[in-house]
């Protein structure tokens, strides 16, 4: 016989996911497995307020069929809050899936998705977001919106007791890391490029990328007589119009606003529909003739007309060392490639703050905040180039933040500053890419926070294992749970994702998800009141005035990031806890 001993409350904490209080003892026996017939089968003891549990399901976070009997309360129960610890609540939503409005503009399977919306609600989630997909929406022709299968889905999270992310997403879906559907522009936009080509951003061979438009045409009247802009500008106009009672109920809590491919405030450069795999080193995209006129316009003002776009920065799947442009001491180093990744970077910022002003006139007064997606290119971080990072637009080098002039541009408009990547570690990635995603992560969050602005997070790819959850919760808290005070460093809140099949089958990867639910909230029940956790959310109020350049720039100013705890101290578990995940699982199976 084999006994399996967690000698503290804390190691049981870690198996089971229970809160502080239901511990009752300080040892106690959490399994014992026996042979029987050449099979497995764990006895599970728990003892608990003087009440024995020999239930299989009681040593899982999932034990819904036990909550009476554990003391947690029924969903009938009043909320129990410590105010102090309250305060280190950071909201959970989860991403509904891609395709959950189709292409011909209809809610994807409801009865399907209203029994997940119904499971995510019990499990303590605060919300789910959505992209709305301009290439759903004004399909048709210009000005001709339809609105009512988003409609209805907000009526179906809204009967379900959920908060509202929304995404204004002016990028097709299809062609990025994880897209599974095809959603294009809106055709009518498509077919500006038989006679124009150039209003989508172009690499030097000259291979042009329709997943965005070209931040070259942002001014420029090619789409039945209106800008870029103002398609986006007229686009969320017609949003808040028709979904006003929506905002009006506050439903919804933020409003993310697309600036670039996969909704994010970058230049498209790393395409795997174009043939990059990872960790190439990605292309500049400003070879349309409006950004490559724009850049000769700068070049001359600058007195030196001879300057052209790069011409030695390799191609998808380069490595630094191989062009001339990132290798040591290349052209990156030089008075002119300084000058090009200046200009390139600050279209981008000039991009991102033109269309947030516009979104903040037209949300004026309404009961949300605006939010920007950046993403987190991690790969080639730790090389002195930062060569996947300055192909995307953030100049960011050793001796330069590429960031924080993005968090000083959002904080005019009181923006979200919405980052990816959380739950990715150094040693999960091959050593040829050179990757620093926690560096990076604790870099751009420190800067955030310095512009005292919001900053939220997502994981960049699908995880529903414990060490990634546990880098997630170490970074919404980098120094943990505060038991006296507001924590000085917290996250605004996490969305997951994303809503799958996989996520949300019985077994251990729903069980070990709500459990990372339940570490968000610092061991809290779900809270309906956001200002009991410090996030009151007022009337939208009109964007601060314009940030010159210059002082955007000042922001380039390198800093040491805030200090970060070694790990969470709101673990979902580890390596153990696996374990008897993988023996419940197996029990499960065999009893089934």
């Amino acid at each position: 016989m084999t006994s399996i001993i967690c000698s503290s409350a804390s190691s049981i904490r870690e198996v089971i996911g229970l809160r502080h209080d239901e511990v009752a003892r300080d040892t106690c026996e959490v399994g014992r497995i026996k042979a029987i017939q050449g099979r497995f089968f764990p006895q599970v003891l728990l003892v608990n307020n003087g009440i024995e549990l020999r239930s299989l399901h009681a040593v899982a976070p999932d034990i819904a069929s036990t909550k009476t009997e554990v003391g947690r309360p029924t969903p009938s129960s009043p909320r129990q809050y410590n105010e102090k610890i309250l305060a280190n609540y950071v909201p959970v939503y989860v991403m509904l899936p891609l395709d959950v409005i189709t292409l011909n503009n209809t809610l994807n399977n409801q009865a399907k998705l209203e029994g997940q919306l119904r499971k995510l609600r019990a499990a303590g989630v605060d919300g789910v977001m959505v992209d709305v997909w301009w290439g759903i929406v004004e399909s048709v022709g210009p000005k001709q919106y339809d609105w009512s299968a988003y409609r209805s889905l907000f009526k179906l999270v809204q009967k379900n007791g959920l908060k509202l992310q929304t995404i204004m997403s002016f990028h097709q879906c299809g062609g990025n890391i994880g897209d599974v559907v095809n959603i294009p522009l809106p055709q009518w936009v498509l077919k500006v490029r038989e006679y124009d080509p150039n209003i989508f951003y172009t690499d030097r061979a000259g291979t042009r990328n329709s997943e965005y438009l070209s931040i070259g045409v942002d001014n420029r009247p090619l789409f039945k007589g209106r800008t870029a802009i103002q398609m986006y500008a007229d686009y969320m106009k017609s949003f808040r119009e028709n979904m006003y009672d929506f905002l009006a109920s506050g439903l919804l809590v933020d409003i993310e606003v697309g600036l670039g491919p996969a909704g994010e405030l970058r230049y498209p450069s790393y395409p795997e529909n174009q043939g990059w795999v990872f960790p190439g080193i990605g292309e500049f995209q400003c070879y349309d003739k409006y950004l490559e006129a724009e850049f000769r316009e700068a070049a001359m003002a600058a007195g030196h007309p001879e300057w052209e776009l790069p011409d030695d920065a390799g191609t998808y799947n380069s490595t630094p060392e191989l062009t001339g442009f990132f290798r040591p001491n290349g052209t990156y180093t030089t008075e002119k490639g300084r000058f090009f990744l200046t200009w390139y970077s600050n279209k981008l910022l000039s991009h991102g703050d033109q269309i947030l002003d516009e979104a903040n006139r037209i949300f004026l007064g309404c009961r949300l905040k605006l939010a920007a997606k950046v993403a987190g290119i991690h790969w080639w971080y730790n090389h002195d180039s930062h060569a996947a990072e300055l192909t995307s637009g953030f100049y960011n080098l050793n001796e330069r933040d590429g960031y924080r002039p993005i968090a000083r541009m959002l904080s005019r408009h009181r923006a979200i500053f919405n980052f990816t990547c959380l739950e990715m570690r150094n040693a999960e990635q091959i050593a040829i890419a050179k990757s620093g995603a926690e560096e990076l992560v604790q870099q751009v969050l420190s800067g955030g926070w310095r512009e005292q602005i919001e900053v939220a997070g997502e994981n960049a790819l699908p995880r529903f294992d414990r060490s990634g959850y546990n880098q997630i919760l170490l970074n919404a808290r980098p120094n943990g749970v505060d038991k006296t005070d507001h924590p000085k460093l917290k996250m605004y809140g996490v969305t997951y994702l994303r809503l799958s099949d996989e996520l949300m089958m019985e077994g251990k990867n729903f069980r070990i998800f709500k459990t990372f639910v339940k570490k968000m909230h610092a061991d809290q029940d779900y809270c309906a009141d956001p200002s009991k956790y410090g996030q009151e959310i007022g009337p939208l109020e009109r964007s601060m005035p314009p940030v010159p350049m210059k002082e955007l720039l000042e922001g380039t100013e390198p800093m040491e990031p805030f200090q970060w705890d070694e790990k969470t101290d709101m673990s979902v578990g580890g390596a153990f806890a696996g374990f008897i995940d993988s023996m419940i699982d197996m029990i499960a199976y065999i009893f089934k």
